[in-house]
């Protein structure tokens, strides 16, 4: 069944059968805070404050990213990366490391990712990784060491914007698509794209009654002894050096079964008597082949892509995603790189314009998004737009429906868990790492502007210290005025008291315990939220689109 997960993608990869997915196609965030702020606020109106902190900025080089980075040498060689790609690897992070940490962090971030996917990747299969200039170089270095450069097929470049306005600078209008395949054997179905008019008024400048015609050889290069080089009505092909080159198939329209079958001064008799011969009007020209306009596929597709325009800011296909792509870019990846019934797999699937494009054109997938306004999106769009239930079309994996599963993912991946239940009730989860006891932020208007809740989750065992250091966090914060606490196990009588010593907040009049405490039972079950001033949050955006958390 096709598959959509809410969590991070390395964990998902990680539990993924080798060899299971036909099509990888990526669109990396490259500043996943300005991502996720933006698609909130196109699809709210609502404001998010700049403090906002990204749950997963690919761009910051935090403890994790260290520690990834120094294991990478060997986790590169465990999975057959060759040393020079490898010693490759120790320069950069010397160079990069105090020159610029950033991107040694999306380089770490989306190395350690692609090494999962050249896992999960079938032999035929191939992998699309669509990125803009700003490190596509290095991308392409690293993903020649991880899929092999004798593997490497096209780099695409998508004409995303016909104008940009750059002062001192050619303005940006395009994208990057690295196209790499897993072997030299790999599923490629040729793709075309139609003529211009000015082409097609240049070379089908001939007509007839079975519509525009351009004429081609009927003659190769080259003299033949057998049949190929005798006269044909008057014509002897050997006179000028070449023997007659006959055509063995004819349009599927014209009704001929025995065609190829015959030899090939018959097949020239056939193809006069079907009106398939241009003849010159010079006596004694050689005739040529006529080849209609209406049969011919086209061009076939080159690696520079202007023929798709990216989504206008008032398509109805707009779904309020900041880096959302058309979806014919993804029919022309996946209608080339698959066959129907194999699976397309997109680790970073936003707004899912990979999983409707799969659905149209018959292929099964997995998409995989660690913002739970994603997820609820995708699901939104797909039981909406495309009448597809879950369940019987589809399932959705890694949100909590009880508070048993709730449970099951905090022993599974606590930080998951933070991030689920953070989101749940209407906030912003913060990093992964470095987060200084704050867990979420929830933010509320004021007359005065956005103020903070800050929010503290605890899946384990839990005691009067966490509220002790939460009402610390409280007055450490500058903009936060309230602070809540999550919790699987109901808080002691302990705990309550001293949340209540941290006092009330006032506006309009109305009294806000600074301090508040609820479960996941009482999340879940009970429906109960945090008591705070109008809220600006998740919940607004889910709410819009009326998708339930």
């Amino acid at each position: 069944m096709n598959k959509l997960y809410y969590g991070d993608n390395l964990e998902i990869m990680r539990n993924m059968k080798k060899g299971s997915v036909d099509l990888i196609y990526l669109d990396p965030p490259f500043n996943s805070k300005r991502n996720y702020n933006l698609m909130y606020k196109s699809m709210t109106g609502k404001p998010v404050s700049e403090s906002v902190e990204a749950f997963c900025d690919t761009w910051e080089m935090d403890a994790d990213k260290e520690r990834v980075a120094k294991e990478m040498p060997v986790l590169m060689r465990q999975y057959g990366v060759d040393d020079y790609y490898v010693e490759f690897w120790r320069l950069w992070m010397q160079a990069l490391r105090n020159t610029q940490p950033h991107l040694l962090a999306y380089l770490v971030y989306m190395v350690e990712r692609l090494l999962h996917m050249k896992v999960i990747l079938k032999t035929k299969g191939s992998i699309y990784l669509h990125c803009d200039p700003t490190a596509s170089h290095y991308i392409k270095v690293m993903m020649d060491g991880i899929f092999g450069h004798a593997n490497f097929r096209n780099e695409i470049i998508w004409k995303r914007t016909s104008a940009h306005s750059s002062a001192k600078r050619y303005g940006p209008v395009h994208d990057t698509i690295f196209f790499y395949t897993k072997s030299d054997k790999y599923t490629w179905n040729r793709q075309s794209q139609a003529y211009d008019k000015d082409y097609v008024e240049r070379f089908y400048r001939f007509e007839d009654p079975k519509g525009q015609y351009r004429v081609g050889d009927l003659t190769g290069a080259g003299i033949r002894n057998g049949e190929t080089g005798k006269e044909w009505k008057g014509i002897n092909p050997s006179e000028k050096g070449r023997h007659w080159a006959v055509p063995t198939k004819l349009p599927e329209w014209v009704d001929c079964i025995k065609f190829k079958d015959m030899k090939p001064l018959k097949r020239l008799d056939k193809l006069d008597e079907l009106g398939f011969i241009h003849w010159p009007k010079m006596r004694g020209g050689v005739p040529q082949f006529k080849r209609y306009y209406d049969e011919s596929k086209g061009t076939s597709i080159q690696d520079i892509w202007v023929d798709i325009n990216p989504i206008g800011a008032h398509s109805k296909d707009r779904l309020g995603y900041p880096t959302q792509k058309p979806l014919e870019l993804l029919d022309r990846i996946i209608l080339s790189s698959t066959n129907e019934g194999d699976v397309v797999f997109d680790p970073f699937c936003g707004c899912g314009t990979t999983i409707y494009s799969a659905h149209k054109n018959n292929r099964k997938w997995i998409g995989c998004d660690i913002a739970i306004l994603a997820i609820k999106l995708i699901k939104h769009v797909l039981e909406e737009r495309y009448r597809l239930s879950e369940g019987t079309h589809f399932e959705v994996n890694g949100i909590p429906a009880s508070v048993e599963q709730a449970q099951e993912l905090f022993h599974h991946d606590p930080f998951q868990f933070e991030h689920w239940i953070v989101e749940r009730v209407g906030a912003f989860p913060t990093k992964k790492t470095g987060d200084k006891g704050v867990d979420g932020r929830m933010y509320f208007e004021t007359k005065g502007g956005l103020i903070d809740m800050v929010l503290s989750v605890k899946g384990g065992t839990i005691r009067p210290t966490d509220i002790r250091d939460l009402r610390g966090v409280l007055e450490r914060e500058n903009n936060a005025e309230l602070a809540g606490f999550i919790s699987n196990k109901k808080p002691s009588k302990a705990m309550r008291e001293e949340a209540a010593i941290a006092g009330t907040y006032e506006y309009n009049g109305i009294h806000y315990d600074r301090i508040q405490l609820l479960t996941i039972q009482e999340i879940m079950e009970e429906k109960k939220q945090f008591h705070t001033p109008s809220v600006v949050g998740i919940k607004e955006a889910t709410g819009q689109l009326n998708l339930s958390l």
